[in-house]
Parts: C-alpha cells; structure tokens; sequence
C-alpha cells in the first residue's frame, strides 16, 4: 500500500525547529519532521522559523513536501523520517 497523508493536521516542534506530521502506510503511522531550515528551502526564504512562519511555509508547499516524504520512505524503512533542506532541493 502506498504511503499516503488523509490528516491535514501538523504541529510545531520548537525542540527540533521543525514541523511534524504524519503519513500512513495502510494502518501504519508514519511520523515525519521537516527541519525550519529546509522550510525555508522550499522558496519562502524570507520567512523567519518561528512556528507561525514554519506552519505557512509547510502549507504553501504541502505537495512537494509529501513528494519528498514518499521518496524518503521508500528508500527504506526507519522509525521516523526528517526531511532536511538537502533534501529539498
């Protein structure tokens, strides 16, 4: 079953500077973190990484940002995934 992301939902974490939600593989979870950093990444650079900032900027590019979670889970299996601003471009 592929991985996919039914829950719009996400959360700051301002421990790790970094968005976090979840992607499911059948009933599967799949936690994910993007970094503030490869938020900026994704074009809104003049953003700062304040958790209203990094919730916008993971909104505005949501598509490539689930792209890029899709490429990283299926490279290989792991217990959480963060996706960096290496990966994102």
């Amino acid at each position: 079953m592929p991985l996919e992301f039914p829950n719009p939902s996400r959360s700051f974490d301002e421990a790790r500077n970094a968005v976090r939600f979840i992607g499911h593989d059948g009933m599967f979870e799949v936690p994910f973190f993007i970094e503030g950093d490869a938020l900026a990444a994704t074009g809104r650079r003049g953003l700062e990484t304040a958790e209203a900032a990094c919730l916008a900027a993971f909104d505005a590019a949501r598509h490539s940002i689930h792209t890029r979670a899709r490429k990283l889970y299926a490279a290989g299996r792991r217990t959480t995934y963060t996706i960096t601003a290496a990966d994102m471009r």
